[in-house]
This record gives C-alpha cells, structure tokens and sequence, in this order.
C-alpha cells in the first residue's frame, strides 16, 4: 500500500467521524500533557471529568507544581496507576522550575522529564509543537497490525520497533498531528478491539486482516505472568468521629495513599486470628467496644488480585501507642485524603463518609 493513501484516507475518515474533545482544541503544551498523561490506561469518557477537574483546580503548570502531592493524588483517585500522578506532579515542579514553565518543544527533550515515554512525548511534540513523530499506543497497534497483516508481539522489544517505524513511515509531515489524531481515532471508534466495523472501512479492500478473516488475531500479545492473589485483612480502628488511617510508603502499590492497619496473609485467614498473633491488636482488646466485619471485597489491579477483608473496631479510647506511619484523622478529614478505590468502596458501605 503506498504510504500516502494511508495517511490521506485515514485523514479523511477523522474529518467526518472525529469526537469533539476540549484537548483538541488547543495546542497549549499543557493540557495535551494533562490529557495524555490522564488518558493512559483509561477510556476517554472515564478520564474527561478528571482532565476537566485537574484543569479548573490547576490552571497552569506552576499551579500544578506549586501543589501538596496529596491535593494531586486526591484529584487523581479513582483513575488507579497511581505513579502516573506522582510523575505528573514530579514534572510540573521541574518544568516550572527549571523550564519557567514552558515545556520542550522537542521529542528527546520532552522525554527527559518523569513520566513522559516514547507515546506521550510524541503526543505533545506533534500537537503542541508539529514534530512528525508517531504517536502508538494500543489503537495504533491495533490498526497497523491489521491493515498490514503485522504478527510481530507488540509487548516485545522487536515488535516496539517495527511499530514505531512503521508509523513514523506513514506520517504525515505535513501535518502529523491530525495523522496522529486520525489514526488513534481511527482504533478507539472503527477498528475496535472486539466488533471492527469492517463493513464500511475505508481500509477494507486492502486490509490484511479482514482479507484473512483474522481480525481477531492480530495484534498479536506475548503471554505475559499470571496475576497474582493477595490476602489483607484490615482494621478499621475507629474513636468517636476519628478513624486510625495508614499512610503507605515504600515500593508495594498505593504509595502516597491512605488505607488502614493492615494485616497481610499468604492465604484466606480469619481476621480475628491476628488478634492473639499481632501485638499492636492485643493491646487494644481492653478498649474494645465493638467489632464489625465485613464482607470479602475483591480488588482487581493489574498484575495482583486483592481479596481483601474490613474488621470495623470501636474503641472507647486511644490506644497506648500506634504503629508507624498511623495516625487518628476526623472523619472530614479523611473523605480529603487519597485513598484506594477499595478504602473508599468499604467507607461508603459502611457509610463512615
């Protein structure tokens, strides 16, 4: 297929089909960040109303670097991948830092800063700046591999390789941000994961795949581990209005987030077990006035499942001492921290917000 008729019908079909949305309509450096960084792992009608919010609370990157991280992850609960929002914080302090808040307008240099990889540097150097570098992500994967009857692993290194210089082929350098527009959209509405509408594509006549029937074969993906299960039980430790919250550190998930005293198991275990093997749980038998336990909620992420157990503990006064990184918030005070979608599912079941 000549390169040209690629890029030119793919234009054709975003003009007509293209979605009105707010980051198309700028080119500030910024809010493409914002809606890229956002978008990554997230459909765009579940990360519209977080770009929405991050952008009336933040009106610039100063505004976005001048914030507590915790004010960022609060904005960000919900959307998961939690290092995306501490990367998005981390760059806006070291461009308006060391940048006075203009962004790179370069591909390389774009990539220097936290957070921003090959996909997203492409991203804002095409449509912020007009640098001809593709933009793949999954849609671009997806199409590419279809159209050209592609079945290289797109999770391999080799495979990252051909994808990368196949659409950098087929760019348009004239004006490569509405190609790169085009061919995400393209992904995300007609050549879909599951039903493609290969009735009326514009590719039909030349695409491999529906020439093959094995659209949905392609892209191929490399078998990646299994999931793995984890078992917590925790313990919501509660004082009049004040509830005991964890805040996690470290490199296990959630860090800069907020949950409650955890015990983690290596299979199913009964929480009240833990009262007669944990120390801190033993002290506070005597100040016990109630106990309440929970249904089992299952978290999926995306390389562990969570089966997780909440034991609800009343307490008549303060314990003698609390574990590190624990501390009494109000109950006002934590419906304002960052928290786990889990922590909040299990707060608003027991209606504790």
């Amino acid at each position: 297929m000549d390169h040209r008729y690629f890029s030119k019908k793919v234009v054709e079909w975003y003009e007509e089909n293209k979605r009105i949305l707010p980051w198309r309509n700028t080119k500030d450096p910024y809010k493409v960040w914002l809606s890229e960084i956002i978008l990554q792992q997230t459909r765009v009608s579940q990360g519209l109303p977080y770009y929405t919010s991050f952008v009336r609370e933040f009106h610039t990157v100063h505004d976005l670097a001048a914030a507590p991280v915790q004010k960022v992850l609060r904005l960000w609960q919900g959307l998961g991948y939690y290092s995306r929002a501490r990367n998005l914080h981390k760059a806006a302090k070291e461009v308006s830092k060391k940048f006075n808040g203009k962004f790179p307008s370069s591909f390389v240099a774009l990539k220097q800063l936290p957070g921003i990889g090959d996909y997203t540097g492409a991203a804002i150097a095409s449509f912020s700046f007009g640098e001809a570098v593709a933009v793949v992500d999954g849609n671009v994967f997806r199409v590419l591999a279809r159209i050209f009857g592609v079945d290289t692993p797109i999770n391999t290194p080799a495979g990252k390789k051909y994808f990368s210089e196949l659409a950098n082929s087929l760019i348009s350098k004239d004006d490569p941000a509405t190609f790169n527009q085009a061919i995400m959209e393209f992904g995300a509405l007609h050549c879909t994961p599951k039903n493609p509408s290969c009735a009326t594509c514009v590719f039909r006549s030349v695409c491999v795949a529906y020439k093959n029937e094995s659209q949905q074969l392609l892209p191929v993906k490399r078998a990646t581990k299994k999931s793995r299960k984890r078992y917590f039980n925790y313990y919501v430790i509660k004082i009049k209005q004040s509830l005991l919250m964890n805040s996690r550190n470290g490199k296990d998930i959630w860090t800069g987030l907020y949950d409650f005293y955890l015990v983690e198991n290596i299979k199913p275990s009964k929480p009240e077990k833990a009262f007669e093997a944990n120390a801190f749980l033993k002290s506070l038998k005597p100040k016990i006035t109630s106990i309440e336990p929970s249904k089992t909620y299952k978290h999926i992420l995306s390389h562990q499942t969570i089966f997780a157990n909440f034991t609800l503990i009343t307490l008549k006064n303060k314990p003698n001492s609390l574990p590190e990184n624990n501390r009494f918030y109000s109950i006002n005070k934590v419906a304002e921290l960052p928290k786990p979608v889990l922590i909040s599912r299990f707060l608003q079941d027991f209606r504790l917000l």
